[in-house]
């Protein structure tokens, strides 16, 4: 069995990503825009055991630079508030106590304005340490971590607006739908071989992208695009939700017990966003759908789910044979806006 080269891999948390300082300021910045067209009762408001209020988002991240650089690393630095850390760890053993994750969405005070003072003390304090080196892998961390916390705060204020009978919109456009139509499905296609997997460049990456491994792939082929709405809707349309052949069996089980017949957010032609109801674009990528799903789509499309390590291997591309896929080229979080899902047209 052949080895599979691969090129080399830009290192988009190095050479590609923006000085220390102007990356720690912008993660922050974005963060607090993000917030910006919330109220304090959207702010706090919690949907379900396993999502969190917007306003806890803000702080714990907040909580992790106080805790794990200001309070080991600032000589002279005392806590905003000692009371606190009780309020905004998340899981972190080492730390102690902390109040149920249940509980997040009871906590009416601190009030928003609260922790946006608390954001903006421990942003200043954090300035004397930015510059020390001996501290950028856990600033690197730091950042890394409160950008997992945008992504789950747009995910957790959706399904809290979603609960509300008026559909209100965090932000306002006008449409979500796209003057473009749905690609023609080709394939990027994969010779099998011996391919290395994990994290092969030098900047930040999370303990579980490592270490470099290699594994052993059959020939196999991956979609150059997304499954669009339009298609999914002819999934449905065919008895998708109603084939138990085409579900795994703990899948079928969770569809009818949970009486599922369409992806979250879909509600006849239209779907909620962040900006409210919108009419649903059939080009746009399909979003919200459980792995149950995916699936049972792929049965009935006649094909099967990627593995984690084709998916890697046709990104990193193979030597002589296909480039390397930018992974900076995606639809990247980098302004506080309406995110959509892009892929799936021309």
């Amino acid at each position: 069995m052949a080895h599979i080269q691969t090129r080399s891999e830009p290192d988009i948390r190095g050479a590609h990503a923006p000085d220390l300082g102007d990356a720690f300021a912008s993660t922050r910045a974005l963060s607090e825009a993000l917030v910006a067209p919330l109220s304090d009762a959207d702010a706090t408001i919690q949907s379900m055991e396993d999502a969190s209020p917007a306003k806890w988002h803000l702080a714990h991240t907040t909580w992790f630079w106080e805790t794990f650089l200001l309070r080991e690393h600032a000589p002279g630095y005392t806590l905003f508030d000692e009371r606190w850390p009780f309020i905004h760890n998340s899981y972190y053993e080492a730390e102690g106590e902390r109040i149920a994750r249940f509980s997040r969405g009871m906590l009416s005070r601190p009030t928003l304005d609260d922790i946006l003072a608390y954001r903006a003390h421990v942003t200043e304090a954090m300035s004397a340490l930015i510059a020390m080196p001996e501290h950028e892998a856990l600033i690197r961390l730091g950042i890394a971590h409160e950008q997992q916390h945008q992504e789950l705060l747009l995910t957790d204020i959706k399904h809290a607006l979603f609960q509300n009978p008026l559909g209100p919109a965090m932000w306002q456009s006008e449409s979500t739908t796209r003057e473009t139509r749905a690609s023609d499905l080709g394939w990027h296609t994969h010779p099998g071989g011996i391919a290395k997997i994990g994290h092969q460049a030098d900047g930040f990456a999370f303990d579980n992208e490592g270490p470099v491994h290699r594994v052993l792939l059959e020939p196999f082929a991956l979609a150059d695009r997304l499954v669009t709405n339009g298609e999914w809707a002819d999934f449905i349309a065919d008895g998708g939700y109603e084939t138990a052949a085409l579900w795994l069996s703990d899948g079928w089980a969770w569809v009818n017990q949970n009486a599922v017949r369409a992806p979250s957010y879909w509600e006849e032609d239209r779907q909620f966003t962040h900006s409210g109801w919108q009419e649903r674009d059939p080009n746009a990528p399909v979003t919200h759908i459980s792995y149950y799903e995916a699936d049972a789509y792929a049965s009935w499309a006649g094909h099967r789910l990627p593995t984690e390590f084709e998916w890697e291997a046709v990104a990193r591309g193979q030597e002589g044979e296909a480039p390397a896929h930018d992974p900076a080229g995606g639809n990247q979080l980098d302004r506080a806006e309406p995110p959509l899902p892009v892929g799936g047209t021309d």
